[in-house]
């Protein structure tokens, strides 16, 4: 059951695209879109429309930070649902390469985070157990995880009922890759005590503790890990279900049926490289793969085993692997539906993995690093995931022409702000004298009080503009890929506290760019149609003007494109269907008034203990230099930085993690 716990209620056309959109996919349509301004409201109707259906939700978002905020909105909307957070569990990541032209072969290397390890697999097992399921994630989620059947099928199924031993439970956990431990004791892991056995699941945060008395249960109920405080009772009339402790494994009964059609395998690609003069090819394959058969079948398991899942799958060659879609399918059939958020970005996102994923996987297979089965754990290719899903809603603010034509007479419309903030004026100006009628905006702008964004086309341009302005006394910063992903938000978040008031940028369209002190955007060169001056880029750019009442848009262009026609003309449409919602329900507009957040590098900085010294060294990385520190000196901070990488990424600010595990990667390679 899917309820809204929030103090807000629909707004009049909140209500229509509900209804509507609610209606449109209950009777079957499969492409629905929500084409909704910034700042409307979606997340919120998302939400509507999803407790209107009761069907569980997969809900994709183009990245991980994205996706994290996405989980923690619609957890708070609905906390009695199972809401799960599904994205690469990798804090580091280095796939498996090979660079043929400088002889370069790149093992794999990962970090993996317990945190959101625990998060993926409470995911499928929500699925496996629950109706009120709802997953946020990431485009991880058309990657292979192994066979929902098998996730289903192995498992520890305690029934009270019946005669069991410790020796029976702890050897099933093995199967299961559960460790064994009688000192750390944490997720995946459990210990046995006597005639009693403790229990760690994966996807759990409480432990279960079971006592046996011969073959008898005396007792049993769940536990907290760290103080070992009783929690509740497990009922024993019903059975407890334990799920793996890892998505992907390898049955050694399984192993045993495959393990032959892999070495027939072997040997004809082993010969068929040997045919075409590859010796050292051969060699390699045959070395490498028998390491890895020796290892499944000693331990169960092998650092990159998933390269074998289509033998561990029945698949055949070429067939598509078992991703959480197939766990959707599975569970809930046709009883479920896709919510595609910023579909402008996540939709290229999804058609373009297939084919950077086999480009990699094919330079393995050519040189002997992989067996050709390496290629089939993969992710799906754009047309196995769109017939995989049975209802797709697309969200966005400027939907691409492939979700409008899709959905056809499906696409709804949220042009209206709660706020009552109308779009921004828009100005075209020429821009062969664009400089210094721009520095005269910015005087009248900067005197009002307001901030100003500039968008230039290059790198290049936008440090020259910045040296320019600031030579003419204007507090100015420019914004650009080079910016460190930490200092990006510290830079924004000075902007917001009028440390300066001129921001240059090439690409100020992320998504989440929230400056209620914007009072004008100005676009540059935007004759020059592309990537960053398309109508998609133009609509968003203007955007981030659309957080003020006083907020304008200056376009300098000596001609009038395609794509700055068609954005002028759509948002003048928004502009006067806003003024019309305004006037017929007496709405006074206002400007969104968000609190500043501090520095992520200066969050939980009110401590004095040495541990919370970690946030201002980690505000200035760079000033952490390898050579000027001692070894001493450079195992305590490598500590320190682990520590706080991955407190940072289990509170979810991956930015801030990736920025120190880029850190960590360069003080270790000196070390």
């Amino acid at each position: 059951m899917f309820t809204i716990a929030s103090p807000y209620k629909p707004t009049i056309d909140q209500s229509k695209v509900i209804t509507g959109l609610s209606e449109s996919i209950s009777k079957g349509s499969k492409d629905n879109c929500l084409l909704g301004v910034t700042g409307s409201g979606k997340t919120f109707v998302m939400a509507n429309i999803i407790k209107q259906l009761q069907q569980p939700a997969l809900i994709i978002s183009h990245n991980k930070t994205l996706a994290g905020q996405l989980y923690q909105e619609i957890r708070d909307y609905f906390p009695q649902s199972a809401v799960s957070y599904f994205v690469s569990y990798y804090d580091f990541y280095q796939p498996e390469a090979y660079i043929p032209s400088t002889d370069t072969y790149i093992e794999k290397e990962a970090m993996i985070n317990d945190l959101i390890d625990k998060m993926r697999l409470k995911a499928t097992s929500n699925i496996m157990t629950r109706n009120d399921v709802i997953v946020i994630a990431s485009v991880s989620c058309i990657y292979n995880i192994g066979s929902s059947e098998d996730y289903a099928q192995n498992i520890l199924k305690i029934d009270f009922k019946t005669p069991l031993n410790n020796k029976t439970i702890s050897k099933r956990l093995i199967e299961l890759q559960y460790d064994r431990s009688e000192f750390d004791f944490k997720r995946g892991m459990f210990r046995i005590r006597g005639e009693s056995i403790d229990i760690y699941p994966a996807y759990e945060d409480i432990c279960i503790h079971i006592e046996i008395d011969h073959t008898l249960v005396i007792d049993a109920y769940l536990f907290k890990p760290l103080t070992g405080k009783r929690v509740s009772k497990i009922d024993r009339n019903e059975p407890l279900i334990i799920y793996p402790a890892k998505h992907y494994l390898a049955d050694l009964q399984a192993f045993k049926k495959v393990e032959q059609r892999i070495r027939d395998d072997l040997h004809i690609e082993y010969q068929d490289l040997k045919n075409k003069g590859k010796l050292i090819e051969a060699e390699r394959l045959l070395k490498k793969v028998n390491y890895d058969l020796e290892m499944i079948s000693e331990v169960g398991y092998v650092n990159g085993i998933e390269n074998y899942s289509r033998y561990f799958d029945d698949r055949m060659p070429g067939e598509p692997p078992y991703t959480l879609l197939d766990y959707f399918w599975n569970r809930y059939h046709q009883n479920w539906m896709v919510i595609v958020d910023e579909s402008h970005m996540t939709i290229p996102q999804i058609r373009g993995m297939y084919n950077g994923d086999r480009s990699r996987k094919q330079t393995l297979i050519d040189y002997g690093f992989r067996m050709k089965a390496a290629a089939d754990n993969r992710p799906f290719t754009f047309d196995e995931f769109y017939t995989r899903v049975p209802k797709i809603l697309y969200v966005s603010a400027t939907p691409d022409q492939w979700e409008l034509t899709k959905a056809k007479r499906n696409v709804y419309e949220l042009l209206t702000r709660p706020t009552g903030i109308i779009d921004p004026e828009i100005t075209i100006r020429p821009s062969s004298n664009q400089i210094n009628d721009l520095i005269s905006e910015i005087e009248s702008s900067v005197a009002q009080g307001h901030k100003v964004l500039v968008t230039a086309l290059t790198k290049r341009i936008a440090e020259d503009l910045t040296k320019y302005l600031t030579e003419k006394n204007f507090k100015t910063k420019y914004l650009h890929s080079d910016i460190k992903t930490l200092k990006r938000s510290e830079i924004l978040q000075s902007l917001r506290r009028g440390e300066f008031d001129i921001l240059v940028g090439i690409n100020l369209l992320r998504e989440g760019l929230d400056l209620p002190e914007i009072g004008l955007v100005a676009i540059l060169d935007a004759e020059n149609e592309g990537f960053l001056r398309s109508r998609t880029a133009l609509i968003q750019t203007m955007g981030r003007a659309a957080r003020n009442i006083n907020g304008k848009v200056i376009i300098y262009a000596d001609k009038m494109t395609n794509s700055i026609n068609q954005a002028v003309n759509e948002i003048s449409r928004r502009r006067q269907y806003q003024i019309t919602n305004n006037i017929k329900h007496k709405i006074t507009p206002r400007s969104i008034d968000k609190p500043i957040k501090l520095d992520i590098a200066n969050a939980n900085n009110d401590q004095k203990s040495q541990d919370n010294q970690i946030p201002s060294q980690i505000k200035d990385l760079d000033k952490i230099i390898p050579d000027s520190l001692t070894p001493h000196d450079l195992k305590k901070i490598l500590k320190m930085l682990d520590r706080e990488m991955k407190k940072q990424a289990n509170e979810l600010n991956f930015e801030m993690a990736i920025a120190i595990r880029d850190k960590i990667q360069q003080l270790k390679n000196h070390e």
